[in-house]
C-alpha cells in the first residue's frame, strides 16, 4: 500500500498496490503492519457499507465526540464519489481547513479520515456503495456534525443542488 500524506496531520489517501494479470488483479487493502509502519494505529470493530442511489447525494459532514471520536477509512466499491475531510480539531494548525478525494471502483484508493476530523462526501454517479472501516463502535450520543454547506468551511462541491437528509441539512455552522 502507498500511504498519501495530505495537507492535514494523520488524513491520508490510501493507494493499493495491484498485481494483475489475465485473470484479474489482487491487492492488500489492509494490513496492521504497513499502518503501524505509518505510526498509524488503527483497529477496526466496525465495517459498514453504504449505497447512495441518487447522483449528488451528500452525505455529511459527519463525526463523533470525545471519548467515542473514531478514525474512519474509506472505499467506493462502486461508482464514484468527490470525498471530503474537514479538520475540527482546534489545536490544530489547520483547523477549519479541508482536503478532498475522488473516491471510484477504478482508482480503488482509500481515505482515512483521523479522530478529529469530519467526513462527508457527495456522489458524482448514481448507485455509488461506499464502504467503511471504522476504530470505534457506533454512538448515538456521541454522534454530532456541521453543515455541509459552512461558510467558514467553503467546500467547493461539485454538483449543485444537492439531495441531503432533513438531518443532514440541521447541522449547525462552526462557532469559530
Amino acid at each position: 500500500m502507498i500511504f498519501h500524506k495530505t495537507k492535514i496531520k494523520d488524513v491520508y489517501i490510501i493507494e493499493p498496490e495491484l498485481v494483475d494479470d489475465e485473470r484479474g488483479y489482487f491487492g492488500r487493502f489492509f494490513c496492521k503492519k504497513e499502518f503501524e509502519g505509518q505510526r498509524l494505529n488503527f483497529e477496526i470493530v466496525q465495517i459498514n457499507r453504504s449505497l447512495i442511489n441518487k447522483k449528488g447525494t451528500i452525505k455529511g459532514l459527519h463525526f463523533q465526540k470525545w471519548p467515542k471520536a473514531e478514525v474512519k477509512i474509506v472505499q467506493c466499491l462502486k461508482g464514484k464519489i468527490f470525498d471530503v475531510a474537514v479538520d475540527l480539531r482546534k489545536d490544530s494548525a489547520t483547523y477549519g481547513q479541508w482536503v478532498r478525494v475522488e473516491l471510484t471502483q477504478d482508482n480503488k484508493k482509500m481515505f482515512l479520515i483521523p479522530k478529529g476530523c469530519a467526513h462527508g462526501f457527495q456522489s458524482l454517479k448514481k448507485d455509488s456503495e461506499i464502504l467503511y472501516f471504522i476504530s470505534e463502535f457506533y454512538s448515538p450520543e456521541n454522534e454530532s456534525g456541521v453543515r455541509y454547506d459552512d461558510p467558514f468551511l467553503n467546500i467547493k462541491w461539485p454538483i449543485e443542488n444537492p439531495s441531503l437528509s432533513e438531518r443532514d441539512k440541521k447541522w449547525p455552522l462552526i462557532q469559530k
